[in-house]
């Protein structure tokens, strides 16, 4: 009787969601992806091979096969392994922003479920656009241990939240300290980077009055909706609003809950500083391993923190095309010649391909043990 009524509450809780993880997740009630929607996975992950097929052909036929084998088996590789130990740090840290808040609401929940869960967000966020689909996805994912959907959802909020403005404040920093070196090189971009980082700040100020002030956000929102529905962008807007109307008052009370425990926020957000150096870094290990030399490392992370700025504002999954192009755009000029096509492929190996391939063996259910396990 009990298992019934919790089943029954998390299929409540889940049509609970809010429109955004009802849209960009679109699972049906048993947690599966729906038909109309695995067309769209599909394409995503055609558009993926699509763009490793491109990227390597351009390669071969820019650098030649003879040059790619020559740097290949020059490559320092002990420069590759570091480079795959900054994703490892970048995962674990991931992991322990995502279990911290959760371990304070929920004593039961293990680290282990914590990396599983995180790692099927890595792999929902690069095949969909704007990293929309690995919050619902992990939002259903810990349903499966019990956890409220609408709870889960608004933990998740609030890990973005910490995390982005971590994410802010430390590119900020970092920019600040080697500011003369990133204008003289860069000057005729600065205002990509202003506006992925305008991007960033608006997106933490929505979130953040949506935690503090129900009411504005209402108002913001509903007209927005409505016309939306008129243009035929939104089925059903009364709808529509209702459930954001929900998920908002649900995320309001958890964003105070959150707010009283402000030691968790700080190791949230430590932790994740620790992750964006964990992210910048990996370009400073493929610049070394290809025998680069004479840029420092705190010169490489500005243009990284550049990089991800500008690939905030790309709506391809993994920002596909758009990471490549300003990959080669920001760092061909530091490059050795021959180097930076391969660089690229790395570099993208590192973040884009590998966190696809090893969330969806998290996807994998294990011989004799539950999926939530």
């Amino acid at each position: 009787m009990k298992k019934e009524q919790n089943s029954i509450e998390n299929s409540d809780t889940l049509k609970k969601i809010n429109i955004n993880a009802s849209e960009n997740a679109n699972l049906n009630n048993t947690g599966e992806i729906k038909k109309t929607d695995k067309k769209v996975t599909i394409f995503n992950f055609v558009l993926i091979v699509v763009i490793f097929i491109g990227l390597t052909t351009y390669m071969f036929c820019v650098d030649g096969i003879e040059n790619i084998i020559y740097v290949l088996q020059n490559v320092n590789y002990s420069w590759v392994l570091a480079g795959l130990g900054c994703l490892l740090v970048l995962w674990f840290c991931d992991s322990l922003t995502l279990h911290i808040p959760l371990k304070k609401l929920h004593p039961d929940q293990t680290l282990k479920n914590s990396i599983k869960v995180t790692m099927i967000g890595q792999l929902f966020n690069n095949i969909t656009p704007f990293s929309s689909g690995g919050q619902p996805m992990q939002a259903y994912e810990l349903t499966k241990t019990g956890k409220r959907a609408s709870e889960s959802m608004s933990i998740l909020a609030m890990k973005f939240i910490i995390t982005q403005i971590a994410l802010v404040v430390f590119t900020l920093v970092v920019v600040i300290f080697q500011l003369g070196f990133f204008q003289e090189l860069f000057k005729d971009f600065l205002w990509v980077a202003v506006l992925g980082l305008l991007a960033n700040i608006i997106l933490i100020v929505v979130v953040i009055l949506a935690g503090i002030n129900k009411k504005f956000i209402t108002w913001f929102t509903t007209p927005i909706i409505k016309l939306l529905g008129k243009i035929k962008i939104i089925k059903n807007p009364e709808r529509t609003i209702e459930k954001l109307d929900g998920s908002i008052s649900n995320f309001n009370k958890q964003f105070k809950m959150m707010n009283s425990q402000k030691w968790i926020v700080f190791q949230i957000f430590v932790i994740s500083c620790i992750q964006s150096l964990a992210y910048y870094s990996i370009t400073y290990m493929v610049y070394r391993a290809f025998g680069n030399s004479g840029i420092e490392f705190w010169q490489i992370i500005p243009l990284q923190a550049f990089l991800l700025l500008f690939m905030t504002i790309m709506p391809t999954p993994g920002a596909g095309i758009g990471a490549e192009g300003g990959f080669l755009l920001l760092f061909n000029s530091i490059f050795k010649e021959g180097t930076i096509n391969l660089s690229i492929l790395f570099w993208r190996i590192y973040t884009f391909y590998l966190p696809i391939i090893v969330g969806a063996l998290f996807l994998i259910p294990s011989k004799g043990k539950k999926l939530d396990n």
